[in-house]
C-alpha cells in the first residue's frame, strides 16, 4: 500500500497540552480493579467517589504512579451509560484526559474546527478551588476531557475524597504516560490522522505500512500523531490483509469497535521494573529465545546486558538519536483487548520498528491459544 504523503504541519500550536491528566476505565468491579492495579502494577490509592461521597450512579476509586493516573469507575445500577459501555467493550479505556491551561478555550477551539461535543465546559468547585472540564468525542466511543486546574489544590477533582487505605503496596518504577495506541476499523486511520491533525494540531511523527508490520499470516497499518511539544503521542493502526486474522481485528471484534488497544508507561529502569512485575503476577508476551542471537549486531553497544534482557525476555531498538527498551503484557481483562507496554528510552524517539516481526509473532501465539488467530 502507497504511504500517503505527510500532512502540512500547522504554525501555530493554537491546542497546547501539558500532558496526560487521567486515564477513566469503565471496568466491571472498581474496587477489585484498583486492587489489581495497586498489587500488580504498584499503583498508590490517591482517591474515592461514590455513595458515601453523594454520587448514586457510580462508584470510582483513582490510582496513581509517578505522573500516570487512573479513573476506575463502575456503574451501582443496571442499564445505565457506564453499563452498556461495558456490555459493548469489556473493561476498557472511556476517557483520554489532556491537562491544559484553559479548558474553555480548548473545546471552543477543537468544536470550531469540527469536533463532536461530549462535554461543554463545566465549572467544578470545592474547597480547595475550582476545575474546569470540557470534552469532544474521537474515535469509538472514546472522549477526550480537557482538565483545567490551575486554582485547584484537592485531592483530585471536586466530588472526590482521599482514599487511603491500610494496604499500600511499594510502586514498580513507572513514571508517566509515553504513549496510547488506538485501534481503527479498515480504512480509517487515516480519517482519524486527519483529525488529530485539522482538529487539534497534532503532526505526524512516523509511518508504518503493512510491509513495516507484517509476519508470515497477520499484517496492520500505523501511524504516529503528536502534539506540538511532543508530550502526548497517539500511535493510530488499522488492520491490513494478511492470510489470517490480526491483533487489530481480533480487538475490534471483542471490543465492538474502535478503542485503546495499548497504554505505552515509562521508566527508568526497565530491568528492575519487569522484575517487580513479573514478581507481582503481572504476565508478559515471550519472543523465542533466538531474537537476542543477533541483538548486539543489530543495535550495537547497550549498558544493559543481554543475558539479563533474554532472561527477562525484554526487547530493543535503536534509532538515530539512540535505543529503547520495551516489554508488553498480555491482556489485563477478560477480553483480548487492552494490554500495557512497559519502555525505556535512552536517548530514541522511535517506536521500536526493529522488535515489530517479533513483537506480532508472539501475538499470533497468543491468539492460537485463544483459536482466534
Amino acid at each position: 500500500m502507497e504511504a500517503l504523503d505527510l500532512l502540512e504541519p500547522k504554525l501555530d500550536d493554537f491546542l497546547p497540552l501539558n500532558g496526560t491528566d487521567y486515564l477513566e476505565l469503565y471496568v466491571g468491579n472498581a474496587r477489585q480493579s484498583a486492587h489489581y492495579f495497586q498489587t500488580a502494577f504498584g499503583f498508590q490509592p490517591v482517591a474515592h467517589a461514590g455513595l458515601a461521597t453523594g454520587l448514586r450512579d457510580r462508584e470510582s476509586y483513582v490510582v496513581q504512579q509517578g505522573k500516570i493516573r487512573l479513573v476506575l469507575t463502575s456503574p451501582l445500577h443496571g442499564n445505565t451509560e457506564i453499563g452498556r459501555h461495558l456490555d459493548l467493550h469489556g473493561d476498557g479505556v472511556r476517557v483520554v484526559a489532556l491537562w491544559v491551561d484553559n479548558a474553555r478555550k480548548a473545546f471552543d477551539e477543537t468544536v470550531r474546527r469540527g469536533a463532536k461535543p461530549y462535554l461543554k465546559p463545566t465549572h467544578e468547585q470545592d474547597d480547595y478551588g475550582y476545575v474546569v472540564r470540557s470534552g469532544i468525542h474521537t474515535y469509538g466511543d472514546t472522549v477526550h476531557v480537557f482538565v483545567e486546574r490551575n486554582d485547584y489544590s484537592g485531592v483530585f477533582l471536586p466530588g472526590y475524597v482521599a482514599w487511603e487505605p491500610t494496604y499500600q503496596p511499594t510502586d514498580a518504577g513507572l513514571k508517566y504516560v509515553d504513549h496510547m495506541v488506538g485501534n481503527v476499523g479498515w480504512h480509517e486511520m487515516n480519517q482519524w490522522m486527519a483529525f488529530y491533525h485539522d482538529i487539534m494540531g497534532f503532526q505526524q511523527l512516523v509511518s508504518f505500512d503493512d510491509k513495516d508490520i507484517s509476519t508470515e499470516y497477520t499484517a496492520l497499518m500505523s501511524k504516529v500523531m503528536s502534539n506540538g511539544n511532543g508530550r502526548v503521542k497517539f500511535p493510530i493502526n488499522e488492520p491490513a490483509e494478511g492470510k489470517k486474522k490480526s491483533q487489530i481485528e481480533e480487538y475490534l471484534d471483542f471490543y465492538g469497535g474502535p478503542g485503546v488497544q495499548h497504554i505505552a508507561v515509562a521508566t527508568d529502569n526497565i530491568v528492575e521494573t519487569v522484575i517487580a512485575l513479573r514478581d507481582r503476577g503481572v504476565e508478559f508476551l515471550s519472543v523465542p529465545d533466538t531474537y537476542y542471537d543477533q541483538l548486539s549486531e543489530r543495535i550495537g553497544h547497550i549498558d544493559e546486558e543481554i543475558a539479563t534482557l533474554r532472561s527477562l525476555n525484554i526487547l530493543a531498538d535503536r534509532d538515530d538519536e539512540g535505543y529503547l527498551l520495551q516489554i508488553f503484557t498480555k491482556p489485563v481483562c477478560p477480553r483480548p483487548t487492552l494490554f500495557f507496554e512497559i519502555i525505556q528510552r535512552k536517548g530514541a524517539r522511535s517506536f521500536g520498528k526493529g522488535n515489530f516481526k517479533a513483537l506480532f509473532e508472539a501475538i499470533e501465539r497468543e491468539q492460537a491459544l485463544r483459536g482466534t488467530l
